[in-house]
């Protein structure tokens, strides 16, 4: 009766790529896979610089408040567009390196970047329609 039991339990775990908590299972969403946290300076070499994709990078803080407020409203905005465009978050404490070499004066500072060139960039928090306006402007549409 264990055994039955115990297979029952392994035949019924949902498939990778889900989560289940209480009993539902709930699948991971797509839009994530297009914004990820830097890593370190080879890591924003490779994912953000080297990108055949237009990039926003979000150079933002831990402590920062307006930062709470954008970067997530920023995300949904780029999870909509599918995959036109990535978003890389760069936590200046962590990479005080890359802030720098951006210049990076205040926090939230996002940057628009294609073919490895910063084409765009605005300081502090914006409404939805602003960012709109800032992602269609990367992408060209």
């Amino acid at each position: 009766m264990a055994q039955r039991l115990a297979l029952c339990r392994l035949l019924s775990r949902p498939a990778r790529g889900s989560l289940v908590s209480h009993g539902r299972a709930f699948s991971t969403s797509a839009g994530r896979r297009n914004t990820f946290n830097v890593q370190d300076g080879s890591d924003f070499q490779d994912r953000v610089v080297n990108s055949p994709k237009p990039v926003v990078v979000d150079f933002h803080a831990q402590w920062c408040g307006p930062c709470k407020i954008l970067g997530p409203r920023l995300e949904k905005l780029v999870s909509k567009l599918e995959g036109k465009v990535l978003m890389a978050k760069v936590d200046i404490d962590d990479h005080t390196d890359l802030a720098i070499e951006y210049e990076v004066s205040a926090v939230p500072t996002v940057l628009a970047m294609k073919n490895g060139d910063v084409v765009d960039k605005f300081v502090g928090i914006k409404d939805e329609d602003q960012l709109e306006a800032f992602l269609k402007k990367l992408i060209g549409a």
